[in-house]
């Protein structure tokens, strides 16, 4: 099922001010199925309901039940069950709530209750988004909660993000969503999820941008596990015209992942969320976040985790390519216990060949995947023209230009050595024959022939520029 949530809020931030607020959102939404503590049971009887579950506003006690059956909390019977309670064996009101009755008798938790609650207030204040109409909650994370909305000047549907109201607080938080907003509104491009509006309606903060009725690729990597090549060809060639667009109009993208690529049923493919999109020329962000990681773990550049301030075209390559290695060997490139230890092995550790995982892969295509992934900045493909080039070669049966198959010297070191040490003895001392000679000087023989084949292939890229 397509998580339009996952894909439209915000992402990690690795600083310890927005990791903080993220795991207070996060650690309420975690704790709304732990069971309640309280016994069930009617509640104070002398009436004073202070502190009561049942303290809300009247609209939302009103619609309460309807909530709860909507969400699949409760069954109709059970609500049935629990409305009967709110009057006695005489047909009085027994002065609790709805809301009092399915908490005390665990229905719900408080948790949950408080969820709805907020939801609803959510929902109520975007109703008053002048010219939308909300039509239902597509989904809700920690950074956000989207709804579904009609746009009625346009009739079209549209998607819009609301802050809660922890981060609407927060004024750093708030200049990164406008910013957000800003940044989207200034790419157009149909690979790119657009943005239509950005504005504040009471206590909330929205951002509305164009609705995609499909799935994204994390939920095709759930589902099939692993993609083919040709499947994952046109669909990572559509992110790139995305990121060439992007990157001719001055921004990085900075957190290109699974969950941030749509795929609509018609087979449009959309980048979104450009929550750390940022402007190749803006310093005064460059300086400001400099020596912190922005980003998602599992996908980040190396350059990203040091906190470098020159972020490059190439950062989002990067991104791309363990995104491409994701979706077509089924494992993230580099897994870890926690994400300092993801983030460690993308500094460190050496990337396993991706058709090493998938046999079926072809070398080129692999070749590909690996130069995106180069550790080092200069080894990586430095725009997504380049890039699109080698794809199309290989999607037409050719070879890629720029990514190059890599000599592994340190392994044929080894295996000169190997073949030395095992040798043939000569017969007579001081004679070797010449079949031996042969054999003995081979290894080297191929490892100077690599060598100057090396040379030679740099020599003519220089002529080709």
């Amino acid at each position: 099922m397509f998580d339009l949530t996952d894909a439209l809020l915000g992402t990690i931030v690795y600083s310890e001010h927005y990791s903080k607020m993220a795991e207070d959102q996060k650690n309420q939404i975690d704790n709304e199925n732990k069971p309640s503590t309280r016994s069930g049971g009617s509640s104070n009887s002398n009436g004073d309901r202070s502190g009561s579950p049942g303290a809300s506003t009247f609209g939302f006690e009103t619609i309460l039940g309807k909530l709860v059956v909507d969400n699949g909390l409760v069954t109709p019977e059970e609500l049935s069950e629990c409305s009967a309670l709110l009057q006695d064996s005489d047909g009085q009101a027994t002065g609790h709530t709805l809301a009092d009755i399915l908490v005390n008798h665990e229905f719900l938790t408080r948790r949950q209750l408080d969820r709805l609650q907020t939801d609803f207030d959510t929902r109520k204040s975007t109703q008053r988004i002048q010219g939308y109409r909300i039509i239902r909650k597509l989904g809700a994370g920690a950074m956000a909660t989207v709804f579904l909305a009609q746009q009625e000047s346009l009739d079209r549907p549209v998607a819009i993000k609301v802050l809660p109201k922890t981060f609407s607080e927060n004024e750093d938080f708030l200049l990164r969503f406008y910013k957000e907003g800003r940044a989207a509104a200034k790419l157009n491009d149909a690979n790119i999820v657009q943005a239509y509006d950005v504005g504040q309606s009471g206590e909330y903060h929205y951002f509305v941008m164009e609705y995609v009725d499909g799935t994204t690729v994390h939920d095709l990597i759930v589902e099939k596990k692993k993609l083919t090549e040709q499947e994952a060809m046109p669909i990572i060639r559509q992110v790139a015209k995305a990121l060439q667009h992007a990157h001719q109009r001055g921004f990085i993208h900075r957190d290109i992942k699974p969950k941030n690529i749509m795929i609509a049923k018609n087979g449009d493919v959309k980048l979104a969320d450009l929550g750390l999109a940022r402007a190749l020329n803006d310093r005064e962000a460059a300086e400001a976040e400099a020596g912190r990681a922005y980003g998602t773990p599992y996908y980040i550049s190396p350059e990203q985790i040091r906190g470098k301030k020159e972020i490059t075209p190439a950062a989002d390559l990067y991104g791309l390519g363990a995104t491409l290695y994701h979706m077509v060997t089924g494992n993230v490139p580099f897994p870890g216990k926690n994400p300092s230890d993801v983030m460690h092995r993308h500094l460190k550790k050496k990337l396993v060949p991706p058709d090493h995982i998938n046999s079926t892969l072809s070398p080129g295509f692999s070749q590909i995947i690996e130069m995106m992934m180069a550790k080092d900045l200069s080894q990586r493909y430095q725009n997504a023209t380049d890039f699109i080039e080698d794809l199309d070669a290989v999607a037409a049966g050719g070879s890629p230009q720029f990514a190059q198959p890599t000599l592994d010297f340190a392994k044929l070191a080894e295996v000169a050595k190997s073949s030395s040490a095992h040798a043939p003895v000569a017969q007579s001392k001081g004679h070797i024959t010449l079949k031996n000679s042969l054999e003995s000087w081979l290894p080297t023989i191929i490892v100077a022939g690599a060598i100057s084949f090396l040379l030679n292939l740099v020599l003519l890229i220089l002529l080709i520029t």
